[in-house]
C-alpha cells in the first residue's frame, strides 16, 4: 500500500492512504519524525446514519483518491450506495501553518432528512513504542491535544456555520489488551472520556441534521506545533476565520509556485498535467531546510528493515535537476548547502542523511575482505558537483563560486582526483548507483568525469587555472580508459574490481547505468559506437523482457522479484532513461511509446511507484518514488 497522495510545506509532510485515510505523518522535518502509528494502522473516517455505523475504509464505500490539478490539494471522493451518503475531501496542508486541513463535505443521498455523525479518529506513536504520550481534552478552547516533550498536536474543526464537534473520547491503542478508542464510536456515541497516557488515540465527532438531498461541510484540521501554546494560537485563529479562505489561499500558493518555473512551457494537456503534478510530489519531498527526500511512503518497512525517508545525494540531485531546468532554483540552493555542511571532511558524501542531517543507516561495510575501504557510493559526491554547475549555469548566482569553492568544490575534486587506481587510470572501486556491489562501476566512472569537469569549470569562474587544469586532466585521463570498461560482445559492462594480485574480476552484466552514463555524463559524442552497441543491447535484452514491459535496471535484477521466471521487474526510471537517450538520437516514436508506457502505470492519483510486478503491471517498491518523477519531468522536457 502506497501513497498515493502527499501533502507538505516542506516541515509537516502527511501521506495519505488508497483510502483517503491519514498513514504517514512527519513533523518537523520532511520524512522524520513519523508521529503515526503508520506501520500497522492508519486515522479511520466513520459515518453513523440511520442507526447503522461504518468505517469507510470497511468495504462499504467505493474510493477514488487523487490530486485537484494544479496543487498539492487531495480529491477525495467516499461514497456508499447501502448508506446512501458521499463525502468528499480537499485536504492540503496549510499554506501559512504547520496544520493539516482537511475540507470535508457530507452529502444525504437519501430521500429524507437525516441525523448524520461523522467521527475522526486520531492514533499518533509520538514516543515511537505506544508509552508516554498523553491526550487529552481542553474545554477551554475545546479542542485534544495528542503530546509528549516538545511535540504537540492539536486536534479540532467545525463545520461552516461554527458548530463544532460535539462529543469526544480518549483512550488506549493497543496496549493492555486494548483494540482502541475507535471502538467507542460504532454505537454513534461517545464517552467524552477526557485523559489517557501510554499508547493512546482519539475520536471526535460531528454531528449534523442534513436534508434530503442537501449537505453540510466542516473543516477538521491538525496543528503541529513545538508546545500547546503555539499550536492553540493557530487554533484560534482556524477557529475565528471562513475556512474557505484558507482553502483556496492553499490552492493560490501552489499556482503561484508553479507558475515561477512551468507555467509558460507550451505541451499538451496530456502531458501538462503529470509534469506538473510530478513536479509538486518532488517539491513535497523538499524539506526548507534542504534534505529531499527519497519518498515519504513508510509501508516499505512493513516488507523490509528500513524507510526510504533519508536524503541520497544522488537522489536529490536527480531530483532538483529538473527543477533546476524550470526555474525554481531555492531548493537547489537550500540543498547545497546542506551537502556542504554535510560533507566529510576528506571530501564526500556519504551513503545517505537522514533529514536533520545527521548520518543515515547503511549497509556498506568498511573493509571489503581484508582491505580497509570507504561505505560510499563515488557517484554521488560526483552528481552533486556536475549538479551545481547545472545549477550555477540555469540561476546565474554570482555568489555561489564564493560560498562554495573552497568549501565543498576543492575538497571534492581533490578526492575524486586521488581516488584512482594506478594501474587501471580508473576511480577504485566503491559501491554502485543500485547500493549493491563494490567495483569500480561504469556508471560511478561516468560520473567522476562529469564531476571534474565540472569542477574545472568552476575553476576558471573563481580564478584558479591550475585547479581547472589538474581537474580537467584527471578527467580526460579517465575517459581515456573507457575501454577498460567496454566488452567484446559490444556493451559497457557494470564494472570490474581490481583484485589484490592485480587482475580485475569482471561484472559482466547489462546494466540501463552503463548506458545513461556515458550518453549522459562522458561527454562522448553520441554517435560514438560504444554507446549505440550499449544500446542496441539494451533494447534486445532488458527492455519488455516480461508481460508488463517496461525496462529493467539490469538483468537478473532480485529487488522485491518475486516471480523468477522473469530476468526483474521493471522500473519508471529506468524505462524513461532509455527514452531521453533515444530521444537525444532523434527515435522520437520510441520514446514516445516507453513514456507512454510510464503514464500508463501512473496510479489515478498520479502518483508513479518504483518497479512494478512483471507479470500484471502492478505497483512495486515505494509510492510515490521522488526520482521516478523526476525522469518523468526531464523526459516530458526533453519530448517538448
Amino acid at each position: 500500500m502506497g501513497r498515493p497522495v502527499v501533502l507538505s510545506n516542506g516541515q509537516l509532510f502527511v501521506g495519505l492512504d488508497e483510502s483517503g485515510l491519514v498513514h504517514d505523518f512527519y513533523y518537523p522535518y520532511v520524512g522524520l519524525e513519523n508521529l503515526t502509528n503508520a506501520r500497522s494502522s492508519q486515522h479511520k473516517i466513520g459515518v453513523w446514519v440511520d442507526g447503522q455505523f461504518s468505517w469507510t475504509n470497511d468495504g462499504m464505500w467505493s474510493t477514488e483518491v487523487t490530486f485537484e490539478d494544479g496543487a498539492l490539494i487531495s480529491a477525495i471522493t467516499l461514497h456508499s450506495d447501502s448508506l446512501q451518503l458521499q463525502l468528499e475531501l480537499h485536504d492540503y496542508i496549510d499554506a501559512e501553518h504547520n496544520a493539516l486541513v482537511r475540507h470535508i463535505t457530507i452529502s444525504n443521498q437519501a430521500d429524507h432528512d437525516r441525523d448524520i455523525r461523522l467521527f475522526m479518529h486520531q492514533v499518533f506513536e509520538i514516543s515511537r513504542n505506544g508509552r508516554a504520550d498523553t491526550a487529552l481534552y481542553v474545554p477551554d478552547d475545546h479542542y485534544l491535544l495528542d503530546y509528549k516533550g516538545r511535540y504537540s498536536l492539536l486536534i479540532a474543526g467545525k463545520f461552516d456555520d461554527g458548530t463544532k464537534f460535539d462529543q469526544y473520547a480518549v483512550g488506549n491503542y493497543k496496549i493492555e489488551g486494548k483494540a482502541g478508542t475507535f471502538k467507542d464510536a460504532e454505537d454513534g456515541e461517545l464517552s467524552d472520556n477526557p485523559v489517557e497516557h501510554g499508547g493512546v488515540d482519539s475520536v471526535i465527532r460531528f454531528q449534523k441534521q442534513i436534508g434530503a438531498g442537501h449537505s453540510a461541510t466542516l473543516d477538521y484540521w491538525i496543528v503541529a506545533a513545538s508546545s500547546q501554546n503555539d499550536a492553540q494560537r493557530v487554533h484560534t485563529a482556524f477557529s475565528e476565520q471562513d475556512m474557505n479562505n484558507r482553502l483556496e489561499a492553499a490552492r493560490n500558493h501552489w499556482t503561484r509556485w508553479l507558475e515561477e518555473g512551468s507555467g509558460e512551457i507550451d505541451l499538451p494537456d496530456v502531458l501538462r498535467a503529470p509534469l506538473q503534478h510530478s513536479l509538486l510530489v518532488v517539491k513535497a519531498h523538499c524539506d526548507v531546510r534542504g534534505s529531499v527526500l527519497a519518498s515519504g511512503d513508510s509501508s516499505i518497512f512493513n516488507f523490509g528493515r528500513d524507510y526510504y525517508c533519508y536524503c541520497w545525494p544522488r537522489d536529490a540531485a536527480y531530483a532538483l535537476w529538473p527543477l533546476i531546468r524550470l526555474g525554481h532554483f531555492g531548493e537547489a540552493r537550500r540543498f547545497f548547502d546542506f551537502a556542504r555542511d554535510t560533507m566529510h571532511k576528506d571530501g564526500y558524501l556519504m551513503h545517505k542523511y537522514q533529514p536533520d542531517r545527521a548520518i543515515g543507516s547503511t549497509w556498506h561495510p568498511l573493509v571489503h575482505g581484508k582491505n580497509r575501504e570507504l561505505a560510499i557510493q563515488e557517484d554521488e559526491t560526483a552528481c552533486v558537483l556536475f549538479m551545481m554547475y547545472e545549477y550555477v549555469q540555469a540561476s546565474q548566482d554570482e555568489h555561489f563560486v564564493e560560498s562554495f569553492y573552497h568549501s565543498f568544490i576543492v575538497p571534492c575534486a581533490n578526492f575524486m582526483m586521488h581516488f584512482i587506481d594506478e594501474q587501471t587510470g580508473l576511480p577504485h572501486a566503491s559501491y554502485d548507483l543500485w547500493e549493491e556491489k563494490f567495483l569500480t562501476s561504469t556508471y560511478t566512472v561516468t560520473t567522476v568525469i562529469a564531476g571534474l569537469l565540472a569542477a574545472a569549470k568552476f575553476a576558471k569562474l573563481a580564478d584558479a587555472p591550475d585547479d581547472a587544469m589538474r581537474w580537467k586532466a584527471a578527467a580526460e585521463a579517465i575517459r581515456a580508459n573507457l575501454d577498460k570498461l567496454y566488452h567484446d560482445d559490444g556493451y559497457f559492462v557494470k564494472g570490474f574490481l581490481l583484485e589484490e594480485d592485480g587482475s580485475l574480476t569482471y561484472d559482466t552484466t547489462l546494466d540501463i547505468s552503463s548506458l545513461y552514463g556515458p550518453y549522459m555524463y562522458a561527454g562522448l559524442a553520441l554517435d560514438d559506437h560504444r554507446i549505440a552497441s550499449t544500446a542496441q543491447a539494451i533494447e534486445a535484452r532488458i527492455l519488455n523482457q516480461s508481460p508488463a514491459g517496461g525496462v529493467l535496471r539490469y538483468e537478473n535484477d532480485n529487488y522485491f522479484l518475486t516471480k523468477r521466471q522473469f530476468k526483474g521487474n521493471p522500473w519508471i526510471v529506468s524505462t524513461l532513461w532509455l527514452a531521453q537517450y533515444q530521444l537525444s538520437i532523434g527515435q522520437k516514436e520510441k520514446a514516445q511509446d516507453l513514456l507512454r508506457w510510464a503514464l500508463e502505470h501512473q496510479l489515478p492519483s498520479g502518483a508513479l511507484s518504483e518497479q512494478f510486478d512483471p507479470e500484471n503491471g502492478e505497483s512495486l517498491g515505494v509510492t510515490p518514488l521522488v526520482w521516478s518523477h523526476a525522469e518523468m519531468i526531464n523526459t516530458i522536457l526533453d519530448l517538448s
